[in-house]
């Protein structure tokens, strides 16, 4: 197999296991809770303790690919996962699971950015595209693949085996990494930025995990707000850092680069709708519509088939077309497909729902590859790793206010109705909300100039297209 091709499906395969682990387990979370003697609320922790352990572990992992190889250090956050998963599987109590899945955060806080690491400098950036198509699917299909799957085992086998799959995967990837993929380092040493670290990690995590519990009824709403404002003030004094600090843990002026400053920006506006995407429609149909959990995932899961099928096509419609175009267009295409869920009834066929998923899954894929691949357009080679890391950060702020804006549009859907249980006409609003926030990246988009990132596609704008922007 091809080196371009290799390198990207290994790092997919760890991506693929710690994505889809971070949702595995929402279906399953009755059973274990009764095995280990605790109640499913309280077990929700787990949850909240893995992404927080995921948001304060990231921004160190930079530094670390740099100092320690990337190699090494994407073969040990593969380790320090599987050993993650092999904790939550013998846990006897909800304080053993907690801390298994917090262990379980810090192998995929490096997993995610230092797979990126690898994939940037390792392939030419006429290949990355194609290579990006491959390690942006397992975020799109882990998700909606994992409510399902976690359902299925824990019907069909048990709950154990939900983590203890990770076992033989983790075991191939290392073996994988260690014979394909190269030993890259930073050729200079910087000095780590420990009090920067501390304070970013709090920052994000305060946030993160606030806004991932926030309209949940998960804690009382004085916590979440302590949690969201405290970790805002954590990323002030950050900021404040990092203004006087030469080599900080998320290096911010990476944002002057227009390409990455679009990519982020215009990326977390974009997954705040679609991130709550894979919250809102199984509630619409298992609440809204009376479907088993088991109905609604088949049906959600073909948005992952989308997801798949496009990464064939994105290379060659970026060469035609140019990251602008296609990142303006495709926000409106996007974000309409995400609103004509709010089309769905109970009678709507179910192979409508099917074919309207496959086919913004399709469109949503497009997206995020574009995204994640012209975020690296401008960036030197020496910026690589505090790129990733400031990407990885963003997009783990965005999942997580997706996740809480998608709750906050249901609540506030019932409040206006004068309360009462939910109903699918609650849903709607929300979705169609959402579905606007997604659109509204196209503002951060049009901004971009059209020969964006024509190194990577092998593209130079047209007469035409040049000739617009001057007039902008």
């Amino acid at each position: 197999m091809r080196h371009d091709r290799i390198i990207p499906l290994i790092i997919a395969v760890a991506l693929f296991m710690e994505n889809m682990d971070s949702t595995v387990i929402a279906t399953s979370l009755p059973a274990i809770a009764a095995d280990i003697g605790t109640n499913p609320l309280a077990l929700k922790l787990a949850i909240t303790s893995y992404l927080l352990s995921l948001a304060i572990f990231i921004p160190a992992s930079g530094w670390t690919a740099d100092r320690f190889g990337a190699r090494t250090v994407l073969s040990v956050a593969i380790a320090v996962f599987m050993v993650g998963s092999i904790g939550c599987a013998l846990s006897s109590s909800l304080t053993d699971f907690v801390i298994a899945r917090i262990v379980q955060g810090m192998g995929g806080a490096m997993m995610t950015p230092v797979g990126r690491v690898v994939l940037v400098r390792s392939i030419a950036k006429r290949d990355l595209v194609g290579a990006m198509a491959w390690v942006t699917t397992p975020a799109l299909i882990g998700p909606v693949l994992g409510p399902p799957v976690g359902g299925f085992i824990t019907t069909y086998a048990t709950w154990h085996w939900i983590f203890m799959i990770n076992v033989p995967i983790g075991l191939i990837g290392i073996a994988l990494a260690i014979r394909f993929i190269p030993d890259l380092r930073a050729e200079q040493h910087e000095r780590f930025d420990a009090l920067g670290m501390v304070l970013a990690g709090l920052g994000i995590g305060g946030v993160s995990f606030g806004l991932s519990v926030l309209g949940l009824n998960f804690l009382p709403w004085i916590v979440v707000v302590a949690l969201i404002v405290g970790g805002a003030c954590f990323i002030a004094a950050y900021l404040a850092h990092a203004r006087h600090t030469d080599n900080p843990a998320l290096d911010l002026s990476l944002f002057r680069l227009p390409t990455f400053f679009a990519s982020v920006v215009g990326g977390s506006i974009f997954r705040l709708g679609i991130g709550a995407l894979p919250f809102l429609l199984p509630l619409m149909l298992q609440i809204g519509f009376g479907m088993t959990p088991f109905q609604s995932g088949m049906i959600t899961f073909a948005s992952a088939f989308g997801s798949m099928g496009m990464k064939w096509a994105t290379a060659t419609i970026l060469r035609r077309y140019g990251f602008r175009t296609i990142l303006v267009i495709n926000s409106f295409t996007s974000a309409a497909f995400l609103a004509v869920c709010a089309g769905f009834t109970a009678a709507t066929p179910v192979l409508l729902m099917v074919l309207l998923l496959f086919v913004g899954g399709f469109f949503r894929s497009l997206q995020f590859t574009s995204v994640n691949t012209m975020a690296y357009a401008d960036v030197e080679p020496a910026r690589i790793s505090r790129a990733t890391s400031l990407v990885s950060v963003a997009q783990q702020l965005a999942m997580s206010s997706g996740v809480a804006l998608g709750a906050m549009a249901v609540e506030l859907a019932v409040h206006l109705k004068g309360g009462g249980s939910l109903q699918a006409a609650d849903f709607r609003p929300a979705i169609l909300a959402v579905a606007l926030i997604s659109g509204l990246s196209v503002l951060i988009f049009w901004r971009l100039p059209p020969e964006a990132g024509a190194e990577m596609t092998n593209r130079l704008p047209t007469p035409a297209e040049t000739s617009d922007h001057r007039a902008e």
